[in-house]
């Protein structure tokens, strides 16, 4: 059976439990696993950690992409190279340019790190996060759909979690019409309202 490491309120071990629950997988889930446990399986010390039998795999958008292709979902990761490209362009981009933008106004309001003021530097990463965001409606606009298209994909399901986090975040928002209609339609997806919509940002 495969396991799962690393506790549920994290927003990547969300993705790979929201996408277990599209997938209907067996899946042992061990939230709090010990420190040395965790360091024997990742050198980064960090969730989340997926076993299949002997085989270890760490980060969360890997694990994303091995799951579906394990499972031999070609809707989730296509195969053909133009659109699985688009797919993983926009993991990628979840990963790199909107994680890096919310990290300051996040940790500030959300977390209440003392590392992280509230003050104008949390400010100007909502600001560059809303921007970012602008930049995701003006791609449902154009796909009307999801986010690689018409077809519900992994780049969904990491962005899924990304808005619901923007959209729990204390501070000013713009309207985005398309961003908002889609996450709706998120709704429909198995495991939506337990891993993503659920009170945790």
């Amino acid at each position: 059976m495969l396991a799962l490491y690393g506790k549920p309120t994290s927003i990547n071990v969300r993705k790979v439990l929201w996408l277990c629950a599209g997938l209907d997988l067996p899946l042992h889930h061990e939230p709090a696993p010990p420190p040395e446990l965790l360091a024997a399986l990742n050198p980064n010390r960090q969730v989340p950690v997926l076993r299949d039998g002997d085989f270890v795999l760490w980060e969360s958008n890997s694990i994303c992409r091995y799951l579906a292709a394990r499972a031999g979902r070609e809707d989730l990761l296509p195969t053909t190279l133009h659109e699985r490209a688009q797919v993983e362009q926009w993991m990628d981009w979840q990963a790199s340019d909107l994680n890096s933008a919310w990290r300051h106004v996040f940790m500030a309001r959300v977390r209440q790190h003392p590392d992280y003021l509230d003050d104008a530097r949390a400010e100007a990463s909502l600001a560059h996060w809303n921007r970012l965001m602008g930049v995701l409606d003006e791609q449902l606009a154009a796909t009307d759909g999801y986010v690689a298209g018409i077809t519900f994909t992994l780049a969904d399901i990491v962005l899924g979690l990304s808005t619901q986090r923007w959209r729990g975040t204390p501070g000013s928002k713009p309207a985005l019409p398309h961003l908002a209609a889609w996450f709706e339609r998120l709704r429909q997806q198995p495991g939506f309202a337990d891993h993503v919509d659920n009170g945790v940002a």
